[in-house]
């Protein structure tokens, strides 16, 4: 879903090959882009893929993503990567730059935008205090679920049951995912419920911020169905047997959400974030607000989510290719924020495209 809005962007300036297991998402593609059906979990058709690339763009579900990058990072080849994988990606580092590669990683909206704003003023001033809220939500709300995945739905899930990552009083704090939920205010979307979800991932470690935090926006309601679910063990991990057959709970449930959190062609969807960045600034406190609400292109037929999310991408892909970026090693959002120029081109980029962030400074 996002992948297809990452090639179909970079098509319009570069050649461009998509490989993908499943035949019928390649037939989605425009013409003008080369197509290759083949199983990426296999390390071998992933070397075949590649190899003649100059850029690879990693866009694979979640549960693949680390060791799809360890072979593209072993082949030799750049990088940028939205699968938002589990495993640490900076466990790779040594093996990137003993390569000579440059892997961006988590390059998406969040994370991804929120961790280069974040980047950018940590760079600038004394910030003592991050919160990023962020969701992809339908336009429409239809009951049970309000809710459609606009990304693999497993990897939805798993927002749902991984423990929350937190910073507070400078100390990473664990909570359960879905946890401390609260009723949060936005003009265009109306009032939305904001949980704990474990997003900040390598900000934990690369920006030592005194109190950090990620929550997920859902729907007032969607998120006690999830809790209720989780409770009642659809969301488990550990198989089952049920008839003499084994199976994961959590993959039985996403087969079973999926048709129901399946975006119709045409069906509409937006996507909402707000990043609160406070400190201080020149010894005076200061808190800057970016606000997105964005909305599904009727035009190109692409989702809000895609748009958000691939956008920032394709961005970050296009400063490898031109040569305008090219730090060695795994290379996380906040990191390209130090750079003045890279925020603005990046910010350009998406506006450039009708995904706009706006900006208030309090």
């Amino acid at each position: 879903m996002v992948g297809r809005t990452i090639a179909q962007d970079l098509a319009t300036r570069y050649a461009v090959t998509v490989a993908d297991h499943h035949q019928g998402n390649l037939d989605l593609l425009q013409t003008g882009v080369a197509k290759i059906q083949t199983d990426l979990s296999v390390a071998k058709n992933v070397e075949d893929v590649i190899r003649d690339a100059d850029l690879v763009i990693g866009a694979v579900p979640g549960f693949m993503g680390y060791k799809t990058l360890e072979t593209v990072i072993n082949a030799g080849k750049n990088v940028v990567d939205i699968s938002f994988f589990p495993e640490d990606a900076l466990a790779l580092d040594a093996l990137a730059k003993s390569k000579n590669v440059t892997a961006v990683v988590d390059c998406g909206v969040a994370p991804g935008m929120d961790n280069i704003l974040l980047g950018f003023h940590y760079s600038r001033m004394k910030v003592q205090s991050f919160t990023c809220m962020v969701g992809g939500l339908p336009r429409v709300r239809t009951m049970p679920f309000q809710y459609k995945a606009p990304f693999s739905p497993v990897d939805v899930l798993e927002e749902y049951t991984r423990p929350a990552r937190l910073i507070e009083n400078g100390n990473i704090v664990v909570k359960p995912a879905l946890s401390e939920p609260h009723l949060v205010e936005f003009d265009q979307a109306g009032t939305l419920e904001a949980f704990n979800t474990d997003g900040l991932r390598s900000l934990l470690f690369t920006m030592p911020v005194r109190e950090m935090k990620e929550l997920t926006l859902r729907y007032p309601g969607h998120r006690q169905l999830m809790e209720d679910f989780s409770r009642m063990g659809f969301f488990d991990s550990t198989p089952v047997t049920v008839n003499g057959v084994q199976i994961s709970p959590i993959e039985f449930t996403a087969k079973m959400f999926f048709p129901k959190w399946k975006y119709e062609d045409g069906e509409q969807d937006i996507t909402v974030m707000r990043v609160i960045i406070s400190g201080t600034e020149n010894e005076k406190p200061k808190t800057y607000t970016y606000d997105l609400y964005d909305t599904y292109d009727a035009k190109t037929n692409t989702r809000s989510m895609s748009r958000t999310t691939g956008f920032t991408c394709t961005a970050v892909a296009t400063m490898l290719l031109e040569g305008t970026y090219g730090e060695k090693g795994i290379i996380v959002p906040e990191y390209l924020g130090k750079d003045t120029a890279h925020v603005k081109f990046v910010l350009e980029y998406l506006k450039q495209r009708g995904v706009e962030y706006k900006r208030t400074v309090r």
